[in-house]
């Protein structure tokens, strides 16, 4: 729990430490889906005496989150923002029950329109943590399993009022294996696919 508190602080203090001269602030949430390819993360041990080691795979799932951007140029921002993910563990291809990742995030953003332009098409790259919570454990109990790793990617914003605007973003994220289980190579890639709202201000 102490280094979940810790990885979030990190993520959410960043931007204040940054030299702030911010023509655009939005704050928006989003959601959509959560694919997830090498998704394999090793082998555990039968549940009883004597079976045989059984493969763990995390399924494809859900994703909603929020994001904050400061627009710091006129092609330039910052963004950071918090996920809540639903996936699946799986033992030996038999369902071993739901589990979430905590996901936060500090990315760069650089964008092909300058700001005050209705679409802002834009590419985006940072760092990320996720925090993995097995199946019957919960955030708060101190279960889980911090991973670091990066993500990149890219999206349109399209303003629709005065104070709002659409987006969408795919993104691929790339972070250790969570739980160090036996076998476990390579790192996990998930694809974020999500569209959301944001509120702007000048």
């Amino acid at each position: 729990m102490r280094s979940t508190v810790l990885s979030l602080l990190t993520v959410l203090l960043v931007p204040a430490a940054l030299p702030v001269s911010a023509q655009v602030f939005e704050v928006g949430f989003h959601g959509g889906v959560s694919r997830l390819s090498s998704r394999n993360i090793g082998s555990v041990q039968g549940a009883a005496a004597g079976d045989p080691r059984q493969d763990a795979e995390l399924k494809d799932g859900w994703r909603f989150g929020v994001r904050a951007t400061l627009n710091s140029g006129r092609f330039t921002g910052y963004e950071f923002g918090y996920a809540y993910n639903r996936t699946k563990l799986t033992l030996g291809g038999k369902d071993a029950g739901g589990m979430a990742i905590h996901q936060g995030l500090f990315n760069y953003l650089l964008y092909a329109t300058p700001e005050g332009k209705r679409i802002r098409p834009f590419v985006t790259g940072g760092g990320n943590f996720s925090n993995f919570i097995p199946p019957g454990a919960s955030v708060t109990s101190g279960g889980g399993d911090n991973k670091f790793g990066v993500n990149y990617g890219g999206g349109i914003k399209v303003i629709a009022t005065d104070k709002l605007l659409f987006r969408v973003d795919v993104r691929q994220y790339v972070t250790g294996k969570p739980f160090d289980l036996v076998g476990a190579s390579g790192a996990l890639k998930q694809l974020e696919i999500s569209a959301g709202v944001s509120f702007y201000m000048n």
